[in-house]
């Protein structure tokens, strides 16, 4: 073969290869949905003709599309919404807690956020009340405790429903390593399980979490580390 076209084929080759690595995709499940949420435990929730089902990793409709509003599945169960109330489906797309609530979250540790009215509670699996609705905010357990808010100022509750901190922080978060960042009027600081003050607060700003033992912190406008270690002798 003439090396001139030997070398115009191989570098028509090489450009069109180039070509298609950069600029073609290619579609597991092609464009045809309406809206769509991360696939979670091997289903993603899924709008078509205005209601939300779910579907495989194949693309196949698994839970016919018949609702409102849908979450993805956490623990087994998804919470969906029909008719302006909340309730918890399974992977076969059967109610196991009916719509009753006004608003839902995905299980996480084995209890689940929920709101009756204005008021934030937990329910288990069975969709028994652990928690009665009584919070004015909430979020979901992480490492058996969860955040709650009441008259303004938030605590933890543990997975009983009882409070375990009081209430008396101004933000919270949650706790990494057995520690939590805690805010009181502007000021930063880190409290144990216990509710106790290992660091009282004092930074204008900090990391919410200690990662290899030391955590950022910020004091009169310039940012440095603290070691978890020190305040645990």
């Amino acid at each position: 073969m003439n090396k001139m076209l030997y070398m115009l084929i191989f570098s028509t080759l090489l450009f069109s290869s180039s070509d298609a690595e950069q600029g073609e995709v290619e579609y597991v499940i092609k464009p045809q949905f309406d809206g769509a949420k991360s696939f979670s435990e091997g289903l993603a929730a899924v709008i078509i003709d205005g209601k939300w089902g779910y579907i495989n990793r194949e693309g196949q409709v698994v839970i016919k599309p018949q609702f409102d509003d849908a979450e993805s599945f956490s623990e087994g169960l998804a919470a969906v919404e029909m008719d302006g109330k909340w309730g918890y489906i399974n992977r076969q797309g059967q109610f196991v807690i009916e719509p009753q609530f006004d608003d839902a979250e995905p299980f996480s540790e084995g209890l689940a956020r929920v709101r009756i009215g204005y008021r934030y509670g937990y329910i288990n699996r069975e969709g028994q009340v652990v928690a009665k609705p009584q919070f004015d905010d909430a979020e979901s357990f992480s490492d058996g405790l969860a955040r709650v808010e009441m008259d303004g100022k938030w605590g933890y509750v543990n997975k009983e429903g009882q409070v375990v901190i009081k209430p008396q922080f101004d933000d919270i978060w949650d706790f990494s390593g057995g520690l939590v960042l805690v805010e009181v009027d502007g000021k930063y600081g880190y409290i144990n399980r216990e509710g106790q003050y290992v660091i009282k607060p004092q930074f204008d700003g900090a990391g919410t979490g200690f990662s290899e033992g030391l955590a950022p912190v910020k004091k009169d406008g310039k940012w440095g580390y603290i070691s978890k270690v020190s305040f645990e002798k």
